[in-house]
């Protein structure tokens, strides 16, 4: 998306980076230059999708198939840009998503070893030419992010996924921001807090000056 007065900004990263708590603070940053947006996240944003994160995070005994999975989380998605995203940027409004289709690479791709091929094909079906116009990926360690993500409480689905799942989601993550440096800006997330948000906001400022 490369409208002037719509910007498409999707925030990334694996287990226990810190999304919410930076996504509240890019939200405050957004209300502070005056700039219209909505909030939102992926799976879900809409009570469609939502029911179907349920679906996707809850632990259960049956094995859940990779394309299923891959299946459910793009339905999700197409609901969610129909619905909410598409809608938003055709008013003008900037859009900031806690995840988007980069974490189906990283997660469905990577994690779960489905071809990306596969995902390209699914992306384009559902999204069309629509990317996100600035990716902020937050990156941390797998030991000190899924430290952080126990604290929260019982692990969901994912969460309960071995050490080479989330190396290779991690791996894939940083491999799409080398590939795609225009579009990504990696942070260090296991900086202290401050350090991390004021390199958001350098990036944001930066992105703000530059693009529109």
């Amino acid at each position: 998306m490369n409208s002037k007065s719509a910007k498409f900004i999707t925030i990334e990263g694996g287990e226990g980076v810190g999304k919410s708590t930076n996504m509240a603070f890019i939200c405050e940053w957004l209300d502070n230059h005056n700039i219209s947006y909505i909030a939102t996240r992926e799976p879900g944003g809409t009570p469609l999708a939502e029911e179907i994160r349920a679906l996707l995070v809850a632990p259960r005994a049956e094995r859940v198939g990779e394309d299923t999975e891959l299946l459910l989380m793009f339905a999700a998605r197409a609901q969610h840009l129909s619905e909410v995203i598409l809608p938003a940027l055709r008013r003008g409004q900037w859009v900031l998503c806690d995840r988007f289709t980069d974490a189906t690479y990283a997660y469905q791709g990577a994690g779960r070893g489905i071809d990306k091929g596969k995902i390209a094909q699914l992306e384009n079906l559902v999204q069309g030419e629509l990317r996100p116009d600035l990716t902020l990926l937050l990156d941390i360690s797998v030991e000190q992010g899924l430290a952080r993500a126990r604290e929260r409480g019982e692990p969901d689905r994912f969460e309960q996924e071995a050490l080479v799942f989330f190396n290779a989601v991690r791996d894939c993550y940083l491999q799409r921001a080398r590939q795609e440096p225009h579009r990504y800006r990696l942070i260090d997330a296991s900086l202290p807090l401050i350090d991390v948000q004021n390199s958001m906001a350098m990036h944001l400022m930066t992105f703000l000056g530059s693009d529109v």
